[in-house]
């Protein structure tokens, strides 16, 4: 049977219909000046490690939600691992070696980030819609949120964390019907409130924050368009409006990291290949695998910029498995630099 590499959030329907039967420490000084990104240029990033294979019982792989813990280690979820797979897997950029972290039985898993709040890890569930929070070590498994908000069931894809640990997600409500449902969505760090903050969005999926916290940068897969969400300061919004269209041609618009610069670094579904842009919309560099390991890879969903350094790590995902690939970010990382 051949298998197919499928994009769960490019129509999650896809999981439904197989029935599950996405640190190093270099300062500036290590490469290209980060505050120079010379116009749209090329950087050509390199395989670090193979993290997973196209799982048998799902036919394919999806690594997401790279994220850094305290100790520099890289921790990276696998959308369609199977029942009691590497769901969550912490990999060891250095030594090249990766352990698993968590697994359950049905979760299809699409972000990670360590809240500011409490330090634990929180998991976007796509296909139930629950947000998961995890100890630092994988252990202690609980919900924490789950059900309707506004009298609709989310489809949540990637999340953000506010400077007091209350969440921000991306949710791609409507996606599976190709209808413009999706949301935006703000929780508060007690997990009761919940609260619509955009509506009416095509499939929304990158989400981060700015560098001052001021507004949230969100992209829509099936529009290829990025937007700016400012925010009030009082948990709403004040503004909204389209800030980058993406001529993504066949690939669409992934996942969302920011880095000290206020650079917009955007993920690409379709092809193994991520975009750089201005605060202020220019693109400034294109990061790509290079072209002979490129053919069996199908995306470039996200980004982790080490913490206080400018080396980067993309998950790269495609019919020849799931890998690490790392390149020199035009700044320097900070907690906006985990993708969202």
């Amino acid at each position: 049977m051949r298998r197919l590499f499928i994009r769960p959030f490019a129509g999650l329907a896809a999981i439904g219909m197989l029935t599950l039967s996405g640190c190093g420490t270099q300062t500036a000084g290590d490469g290209a000046d980060p505050g120079d990104a010379g116009g749209d240029r090329a950087i050509r990033a390199q395989r670090v490690m193979r993290l997973s294979e196209v799982h048998e019982q799902t036919g394919m792989t999806l690594l997401e939600g790279p994220t850094f813990d305290k100790e520099g280690k890289l921790l990276v979820v696998d959308v369609t691992a199977p029942a009691g797979g590497p769901k969550v897997l912490r990999v060891d950029v250095r030594k090249r070696t990766s352990e698993m972290v968590f697994t359950d039985d049905r979760g299809a898993y699409t972000s990670a980030q360590f809240s500011p709040y409490d330090g634990r890890i929180y998991l976007t569930e796509f296909s139930r819609g629950d947000i998961v929070s995890l100890a630092p070590d994988g252990s202690d498994p609980r919900i924490f949120f789950s059900g309707e908000v506004n009298g609709s069931p989310m489809n949540p894809d990637d999340l953000a964390f506010d400077r007091d640990g209350n969440l921000y997600l991306s949710d791609s409500l409507g996606m599976a019907e190709g209808e413009a449902k999706g949301r935006v969505v703000r929780i508060d760090r007690e997990g009761k409130n919940a609260t619509v903050l955009a509506e009416g969005l095509a499939a929304p999926n990158g989400i981060s924050f700015d560098t001052d916290y001021r507004g949230l940068w969100f992209s829509e897969l099936t529009q290829n368009r990025i937007s700016y969400l400012l925010l009030d300061g009082k948990g709403g919004v004040a503004s909204r409006h389209t800030a980058i269209r993406v001529d993504g041609g066949i690939a669409q618009t992934d996942s969302i990291a920011v880095d000290a610069n206020g650079n917009l670094y955007q993920g690409l579904h379709g092809r193994p290949a991520m975009t750089v842009y201005s605060k202020t919309g220019e693109r400034l560099a294109t990061v790509e695998v290079p072209a002979h390991a490129a053919e069996g890879l199908e995306s470039a969903t996200n980004v982790a910029i080490t913490p206080g350094g400018i080396r980067a790590y993309m998950t790269v995902s495609g019919p020849d498995g799931g890998y690490l690939y790392s390149f020199n970010a035009l700044a320097k990382g900070v907690r906006q630099s985990n993708g969202g």
